[in-house]
């Protein structure tokens, strides 16, 4: 697995705009077609479509 990063502001609102609280996701992998997010306390990760 990798080490994931703070989202950024763009990322956040992605993040919000699906209910998600940026505050417990670290950002794995960010493609232009999708968004890759790793909980901070479970480990779990999560994808998301970008612009959906």
């Amino acid at each position: 697995m990798k080490q994931g990063k703070r989202p950024s502001r763009q990322q956040k609102e992605e993040l919000e705009a699906r209910n998600l609280n940026p505050a417990n996701w670290l950002v794995e992998r960010d493609s232009t077609t999708e968004l890759v997010l790793i909980n901070r306390f479970s480990g779990k990760t999560r994808t998301i479509k970008k612009g959906a």
